[in-house]
C-alpha cells in the first residue's frame, strides 16, 4: 500500500514543484524580496539598511560578501542566546561543524529552514519515483546513515550535527523500516559503529542505502567480509536504490559499482548545514537541479575573480553556462553574502542544474596555476577510461622544493586495482590535466613545473589519514586539493605509501 500510494503522492508534488522550476526568476526575485522584509528588523537588518533595499543592486551596496569568520560576531551573539540577531526571534537547532580557522561553527536552523531541508530530501526521492515509477524501495528496509541524534544544549538551544537533528524529521512511516537502530546510531567512534551497522544489517532486505561515498564503499567491504559472499547484490536481494552526496559521486563510480555488483539507481543530492541547495531530478544525466524556492537566494562570483579587490557578483539571470562560480548564499536561516566554500558549474539554464566543481578553499595554485577540484576529477576520469584502474580516493599536493628536479604536483593515489602500466598511466593523467587547465599547461610547457608524481597509497591508507586526525567518518572528507604540504607530509609521516 506504502509503494502504491508513494506514486500519487510524488506525482502530485512533481507537478507542484514545475511552478518555480518554469519561473525560476521570478521566484528568486521573491525570495529576496521576502528575506529582505523578514529580516528588516533584525540587528543585521538594522546595520546593513535593509529598510532602503528596493533592488538586487541597493543588496549588494548594502550587504557584503563574507564567510563565516566575517559574520562571527552575530553567530556568537546568537550562540549566547539573544533573539533578533540574523533572523527574527531564536533559531531551533544550532548545526554543529567544524570550521577552518574558527574552530567549531554553528550554523542556525530556524524554523523557517528546517522544513526545506527535510522537504527536499523527500521530494529527491519523489522525483525518483515519479520518474521511474519505482517505489518498491519504501517497503524495504532503509539505511539513512546520520550523526548522534542525540543533542546537547548551550543556553537554551539545542546544538547537534545537521544529520543528527535531521533524524528527528524522518517521517513515521519510514520509521520502522529504517536502520540502523537508535543504540546504534548514538555511537560515536565510527569504527565501532559501521561494524554494529554491519551487524545489523548483513541479514536484512535492504533497498535504499544512503551515504557519502567514502563511506558506502567501507561500509560495503566489510559487509562482503562479514557475510563471506561475492558482492552486495548477492547479500541484499532487493537492494534498488542509493542516496549520495556530499562529494562528487564520479570518482568513485566505478568502485562502487563493481562492490554492489549490479546497476543500482543513484540519486545525487547536495545538502549542506547552511541550506539544501540542489538535487539530481533525473536518472537520464547526473548534474543537479538548483532549488530556487527553498529560502535560499544564490548569488556567484566568478572563481577566476573571487581574490581581486572588486569580482563580479551577480545574481542567477547572469550566470553562463560551463563557467565556475563562488556560490553565495543568502536563507532564511539568517545567511548574508554567506560564501559556503564551494564551487559551481552550470550544465543547463532551462531549467537552472548545476555540478559542485570544488572547493575555492581545496585547490593548488602554488604556481599560479589554480586548479579545482573539478579539474582533477575530470582529469583522473579520463585517464582511467583509457587505462582502466579502480581509484579507492586521491588528494593532491604541490611539491615546491623538490631535493632533485623541477617542482611537480604530487597525486596521492589508492588504488583497488592497479593500472597495467603505471608510467603510462601517469603520462596519460598529466595530458589529461594539460587539457582541463591552460596555466598548468603552460607551466609544463615553460619548464617551470616536470609533469605530475603519482605515489601509490597503501590499502586503507586515506582512512587511517582520517583517522589520524581525528575526522573518520560521518560527513569528514579528504581534500581533493590542497596548496601546501601538511596532508602530504602526514601521509609521509604515517608511512602510508606504497614505496
Amino acid at each position: 500500500m506504502k509503494a502504491f500510494l508513494a506514486k500519487f503522492f510524488a506525482k502530485y508534488v512533481v507537478n507542484k514543484e514545475q511552478k518555480w522550476i518554469n519561473n525560476p526568476l521570478e521566484c528568486q526575485d521573491n525570495v529576496l524580496n521576502e528575506l529582505i522584509t523578514s529580516a528588516k528588523n533584525t540587528k543585521f537588518g538594522k546595520n546593513h539598511q535593509f529598510d532602503s533595499i528596493n533592488s538586487y543592486n541597493d543588496f549588494k551596496q548594502n550587504v557584503p560578501v563574507r564567510d563565516y569568520e566575517g559574520l562571527k560576531e552575530y553567530f556568537d551573539e546568537i550562540v549566547s542566546g539573544q533573539s533578533d540577531i540574523l533572523w527574527p526571534g531564536k533559531p531551533i537547532y544550532l548545526a554543529k561543524t567544524s570550521g577552518t580557522t574558527s574552530g567549531t561553527k554553528y550554523i542556525p536552523l530556524t524554523k523557517e529552514s528546517i522544513p526545506t531541508h527535510i522537504n527536499s530530501a523527500r521530494n529527491a526521492l519523489l522525483f525518483y519515483i515519479n520518474e521511474t515509477k519505482n517505489s518498491n524501495f519504501v517497503n524495504g528496509k532503509m539505511i539513512f546513515l546520520q550523526g548522534s541524534p542525540i543533542l546537547q544544549e548551550k543556553n537554551n538551544l539545542k546544538v547537534g550535527r545537521l544529520s543528527g537533528i535531521s533524524a528527528h524529521f524522518v517521517p513515521s512511516y519510514l520509521q520502522k523500516n529504517r536502520l540502523p537502530s537508535y543504540e546504534t546510531n548514538i555511537i560515536e567512534d565510527w569504527e565501532t559503529k559501521v561494524d554494529k551497522i554491519v551487524q545489523e544489517t548483513v541479514n536484512a532486505d535492504m533497498t535504499l542505502i544512503s551515504g557519502i561515498p567514502p563511506w558506502l564503499i567501507m561500509y560495503f567491504e566489510r559487509l562482503i567480509k562479514k557475510s563471506g559472499q561475492e558482492n552486495i547484490a548477492s547479500i541484499f536481494k532487493n537492494f534498488q536504490l542509493m542516496v549520495t552526496g556530499g562529494v562528487n559521486y564520479e570518482p568513485y563510480r566505478d568502485k562502487i559499482n563493481q562492490l554492489i555488483g549490479k546497476k543500482v539507481d543513484c540519486i545525487q543530492t547536495y545538502p549542506a548545514s547552511e541550506g539544501f541547495i540542489a538535487y539530481q531530478n533525473t536518472q537520464q544525466s547526473d548534474d543537479l537541479l538548483l532549488l530556487l524556492n527553498n529560502g535560499i537566494f544564490y548569488e556567484f562570483i566568478p572563481v577566476d575573480e573571487f581574490f581581486n579587490e572588486n569580482p563580479t557578483r551577480i545574481s542567477l539571470k547572469d550566470v553562463e553556462l560551463h563557467k565556475d562560480y563562488v556560490l553565495i548564499l543568502n536563507t532564511n536561516a539568517g545567511l548574508w553574502g554567506y560564501n559556503i566554500g564551494d564551487t559551481v558549474r552550470f550544465t543547463s539554464l532551462k531549467p537552472y542544474k548545476i555540478l559542485v566543481s570544488g572547493r575555492i578553499k581545496h585547490y593548488t595554485s602554488a604556481f599560479g596555476e589554480h586548479v579545482i577540484g573539478h579539474e582533477v576529477e575530470q582529469a583522473l576520469q579520463k585517464t582511467v577510461e583509457k587505462f582502466p584502474a579502480n581509484i579507492i580516493e586521491f588528494t593532491v599536493a604541490p611539491q615546491v622544493n623538490p631535493i632533485n628536479g623541477l617542482p611537480y604536483h604530487e597525486w596521492f593515489i589508492e588504488f583497488d586495482s592497479n593500472p597495467d602500466n603505471i608510467e603510462d598511466f601517469n603520462t596519460e593523467l598529466d595530458f589529461q590535466m594539460r587539457k582541463q587547465n591552460t596555466y598548468y599547461d603552460d607551466l609544463i610547457s615553460g619548464n617551470i613545473l616536470r609533469t605530475l608524481v603519482v605515489t601509490k597509497v597503501k590499502k586503507d591508507g586515506f582512512q587511517d589519514y582520517m583517522k589520524s586526525i581525528g575526522k573518520l567518518g560521518g560527513q569528514n572528507k579528504v581534500p581533493r586539493l590542497s596548496n601546501d604540504r601538511k596532508i602530504a607530509d602526514k601521509f609521509y609521516q604515517l608511512n602510508l605509501f606504497i614505496e
